[in-house]
């Protein structure tokens, strides 16, 4: 999942599917300067680390964001290394106020 979230068109692809889900390959390719395949490739690329999920409909294939791995990484990498600090932040206020 970190080499899908590696390279800045997957991130703005990822940041696009955040502002509207649900859309083609072809909305998606409109708004990235590369070819049609190069879209397609990355896609794949997130689809296989599951940061996005697709639905058929009809003849399209609709793009989705699944937002449960980026969570998982908060929970697992980011939220316990900040937790320390606004405890450490708390703790510091609750002494300056007993002290005044």
């Amino acid at each position: 999942m970190f080499k899908a979230l590696a390279d800045p068109t997957r991130r703005f692809l990822l940041d696009l599917l955040f502002e509207r889900e649900g859309r083609t390959l072809s909305e998606l390719g409109a708004e990235v300067d590369m070819t049609r395949i190069g879209v397609m490739k990355h896609l794949r690329r997130l689809e296989e680390a599951g940061l996005v999920v697709t639905r058929r409909s009809g003849r399209e294939k609709l793009h989705f964001l699944n937002p449960v791995p980026i969570r998982q990484i908060h929970d697992r990498w980011i939220n316990k290394y900040t937790e320390r600090q606004v405890s450490a932040l708390a703790d510091l206020k609750t002494e300056l106020e007993a002290e005044t």
